[in-house]
């Protein structure tokens, strides 16, 4: 079933200049990025993108490196979109990611791994929509 999926490149691979690398393995995976823009998150941005984890000890953390660089947000699309990008990402952990995973092969630690990606189909149409309108997605 065709799904789409949100991405965010974080900071990390940002500054080192990964997105073309990470957009090949992406595509190569058999998704397609339908749409991507490159924002810089405000505080305000990224409190409310990850209030999910307001009470976790790493809230604060996250917040400063999601708004410490530009970030690319993307909608990509495929066959169940969700799960394969999740596979395509590899383990939060780089050093638990599977080789050829986006975090295995850029990361730098657990806390810039070099990714984000939509946990289920639902989540996705939240993130989708803090980011982009339908007139933005060219499928």
């Amino acid at each position: 079933m065709t799904e789409r999926t949100f991405s965010i490149i974080k900071p990390d691979a940002t500054e080192r200049n990964l997105t073309g690398k990470i957009n090949a393995v992406i595509e190569d995976a058999g998704l397609r990025i339908v749409a991507q823009r490159r924002v810089r998150l405000s505080q305000a941005q990224a409190e409310k993108f990850y209030e999910i984890h307001k009470e976790r000890p790493f809230f604060g953390e996250l917040v400063s490196t999601m708004t410490s660089a530009p970030v690319v947000v993307q909608v990509l699309e495929g066959d169940n979109a969700v799960a394969r990008y999740r596979e395509v990402m590899g383990a939060t952990n780089p050093d638990n990611a599977a080789e050829g995973t986006i975090r295995k092969l850029f990361a730098k630690n657990v806390g810039e791994n070099s990714v984000h990606g939509s946990d289920s189909l639902d989540n996705a149409k939240i993130e989708i929509a803090q980011f982009f309108t339908d007139a933005d997605i060219v499928g």
